[in-house]
């Protein structure tokens, strides 16, 4: 009971920061009026074009039921329209942060391919439908190219959406839409440090005044980097299609291709307080208790000295192999059935092939994932206090993949030395416990096998499935307003798994296993939103929803035993999310504050779940006028273990090193990798600050120029379980100047880490390399855009 007052001191304080002011502000503000959150009015036809940076008149998807006004849903959600994206130089998913709060992410091996919310990896939709995903977030990097807006979501998916495997939150991407009154072509380039060239070439075409369109949007990216051996090379091609039928009726289709080559970039290993806090990097390669300096379990560094590493000689190698290409088809068909029916369908379709093969013996090869899926839903207007929605839909997903993790060895690794102390050719004894994929490649098999009869398993296990699953789905929605202050929303969803996997690529001499499971999935939600006045709002909301537990791409896995865990399909995740929001009609500014507390699992790096309990206050404030705007967000976050175990790499950074010289450090002398297992806890889990704070601005100095910037800030957090290792506090400071030169001529200059902090973050999500690697985020660099409008 303490523990929930205190809680509501600090939303209540949080709530008069943020509001007293505004109400002041809003008083006193004349601005022309805008549609008020109480009348949502849907108008077919074309938007005028303006600047729209304000989550306040950011058009909501379907998402939650109809049209709505953001003051109106009852969930945390921050929608970052394209202008948005363009004024806070947004280029992928980590950069959310920049807007919604809650969204501290790790560096995701450099390269991000799935949002952290809520101190969780997330999920990413495309209009509402879900995405393929990485192998517990390592994944291939995303596109922004077919982006018309990001709606940044906390908490679990309604359930209009359905079960996904990861709840924190989602990023739901809005593509961009052909237009059909006024078409237009812009042209943009960048250049940047490190060789760094992005170009895009966007163009539209009326095909029929007010009734057909279509768009095209071209994009190529080729950067070299910062860091040794690293570098960044795509091609995106998107193409939609609008076409109004008639007065009652919509189709939009959609179509993208995407390849990129990237690296794989695992940042510092030895990631000792002394090279957190003064940049010192521990010297000497580990010997295996076998004696051998090939990176391996157990082994022991003898420290030689201290060395000041560059922060660009990170942990890569130039012969690694990572590639993937992926192509979507989706789209959506709206009609309206009379004065009180309306019908949607959504389809999708998505095809991904990736391929990765380091040197560190580390391999991950989607030999093919396929997703197809199709949602049907009506909505019934009753009255005009009165909506419901319901329907069905099936998602199937095909995935075979092949992995390799169980012979990397990061800590042992001297990153000061040769790249051959980076490099691990297998032993025969480790190459007799894989199977071999093709020449030089060895991954695990599908599952356990015991070939000589000992009655122990003979082989290294991962992810390597070939696995298909159904996913039938049946929902309902209904929204009651029973006063002019009181509505009411409550739903529910039953999703029916069918999944089969089997062994890719059982070892020689034995029938590959093979199982299949099926199951129900539950989910139910409940919200109440009540108006304090024409511009203030107190929510509740209550979530729950059963999620699974997959692999790579979606995949599912046999385990030890040859049978699929059941486990994986009960992982129950509550949530519940108290807010306030603030929308004062004729007024440039909107705030909200939520208090929200949830339950949720962390699927492991073998494969088991461990429960997650969060809680925290999260708030957003956005102006805009004709001259200025403003966002700022902050939130607190706490994050710790359920009763749960915990799973590291090595326990503490210090197990690699022996005892010979404890005037350079403490060394413990067991050995790393060691991979550390922790009892049942209600430990704080690692790698998440509690704090986190962000500011972006902007004000037009001059009718052609605008001058801005963005501030980040997080307090400082524990890297690994035992708190070994802490990241202190850090901040990060932006500036841009941005020139109108003519009407279709705009010229940007972006500065980043414009004072140059040797910041630095956790590599992966979920901690589990906490007490191994860390990465050093980018020096100051520049970066020039140029735009034009034909």
């Amino acid at each position: 009971m303490l523990t929930q007052c205190r809680w509501l001191s600090s939303l209540a304080a949080v709530l008069t920061v943020l509001i007293a002011p505004l109400q002041t502000v809003a008083a006193a503000d004349k601005q022309p009026p805008v549609v008020t959150a109480d009348e949502i009015i849907e108008i077919r036809g074309e938007r005028q074009q303006q600047s729209l940076l304000s989550v306040k008149e950011q058009p909501m998807s379907t998402l939650f039921g109809g049209q709505q006004a953001l003051a109106d849903l009852a969930r945390s959600v921050t929608p970052i329209s394209a202008d948005l994206i363009a004024a806070t130089a947004l280029s992928d998913l980590h950069d959310i942060a920049k807007v919604a709060p809650n969204s501290f992410a790790a560096a995701g091996f450099g390269a991000p391919s799935l949002p952290t919310i809520r101190g969780q990896l997330g999920e990413v939709l495309q209009n509402g439908m879900r995405r393929q995903g990485g192998n517990n977030g390592l994944g291939i990097p995303l596109s922004f190219n077919s982006v018309g807006q990001l709606d940044v979501v906390r908490g679990v998916p309604p359930v209009l959406l359905g079960t996904t495997q990861r709840t924190g939150g989602f990023v739901n991407l809005q593509a961009k839409r052909a237009q059909l009154e006024q078409a237009q072509t812009t042209a943009t380039v960048e250049l940047g440090r490190w060789h760094a060239y992005r170009a895009q070439l966007d163009h539209g075409v009326v095909l029929q005044q007010g009734q057909q369109g279509a768009r095209v949007s071209v994009e190529s990216i080729r950067e070299n980097s910062f860091y040794d051996y690293a570098e960044f090379s795509s091609d995106s091609v998107f193409m939609t299609y609008r076409w109004l039928l008639d007065n009652q009726s919509e189709l939009n289709l959609y179509g993208e291709f995407y390849q990129v080559d990237w690296t794989d970039n695992a940042g510092f290993n030895r990631p000792t307080q002394n090279l957190i806090d003064h940049g010192l990097y521990l010297q000497g390669q580990g010997r295996q208790p076998n004696g051998s300096l090939i990176p391996g379990a157990f082994s022991l560094i003898a420290p030689s000295g201290l060395i000041a590493l560059p922060r660009n000689q990170v942990y890569t190698d130039p012969d690694d192999i990572n590639h993937a290409q992926t192509w979507l088809l989706y789209g959506d068909y709206q009609r309206q059935l009379g004065s009180q029916w309306n019908y949607r369908h959504d389809l999708m379709m998505q095809h991904l092939q990736r391929e990765e093969i380091a040197q560190n013996s580390f391999v991950e090869i989607i030999d093919g994932a396929s997703t197809f899926e199709s949602r049907s839903t009506w909505q019934a207007d009753w009255s005009a206090q009165s909506t419901s929605w319901f329907g069905g839909g099936l998602r199937y997903n095909d995935v075979l993949g092949y992995s390799q993790f169980t012979t990397e060895a990061d800590l042992p690794v001297d990153l000061s030395g040769p790249l051959s102390n980076r490099r691990i050719p297998l032993s025969p004894e480790q190459q007799a416990r894989l199977v071999l994929l093709r020449p030089g490649v060895y991954v695990s098999p599908g599952t356990q096998y015991d070939i000589n009869g000992d009655g122990a398993g003979d082989f290294n296990l991962s992810d390597t499935t070939a696995s298909r699953s159904y996913q039938w789905s049946l929902f309902a929605q209904h929204r009651q307003q029973l006063t002019n202050r009181l509505t009411l929303e409550f739903g529910g969803r039953a999703d029916w798994y069918d999944v089969t996997a089997r062994d890719a690529i059982a070892p020689a001499g034995v029938m590959a296993a093979k199982d299949s499971y099926s199951d129900w999935l539950y989910s139910a939600q409940a919200s109440a939103a009540y108006k304090l006045s024409h511009d203030q709002r107190l929510y509740v909301a209550a979530n729950f929803t059963e999620s699974t537990s997959n692999s790579m791409a979606g995949g599912t896995v046999l385990g030890a035993d040859q049978r699929i865990n059941p486990l994986n399909f009960a992982t129950e995740n509550q949530a519940i999310e108290l807010g306030y929001k603030y929308a004062p009609v004729g007024s440039p500014w909107y705030a909200d504050v939520n208090w929200f507390y949830q339950n949720r699992s962390l699927r492991n790096r073998d494969g088991s779940n461990s429960g997650i309990k969060t809680q925290g206050i999260e708030s957003q404030l956005f102006y805009q006028a004709e001259t200025a705007w403003l966002s700022a967000g902050y939130s607190y976050l706490s994050a710790r273990f359920d009763d749960s175990p915990a799973f590291q790499d090595a326990r503490t950074v210090y197990d690699a090193f022996d005892t010979s010289r404890p005037d350079l450090v403490a060394g413990t002398g067991v050995g790393a990798p060691n991979f550390a297992a922790f009892p049942a806890s209600t430990a704080r889990v690692q790698g998440l600050p509690d704090h986190q704070l962000s500011i972006a601005f902007g004000v037009n100095v001059h009718t052609a120029v605008e001058l801005g910037g963005q501030l980040s800030y997080h307090g400082d957090y524990k890297l690994d379980y035992l708190n070994s290792v802490r990241i202190r506090e850090q901040h990060s400071v932006n500036l841009f100047a941005q020139w109108q030169a003519t009407s279709r001529l705009r010229a940007r200059v972006d500065l980043f880490n414009v004072t140059n902090q040797s910041n630095w973050s956790p590599v992966f999500e979920g901690g589990y390399f906490g007490a191994t690697l860390v990465f050093p985020e980018l020096p100051r660099h520049a970066k020039l855009t140029m735009n034009y409008l034909f």
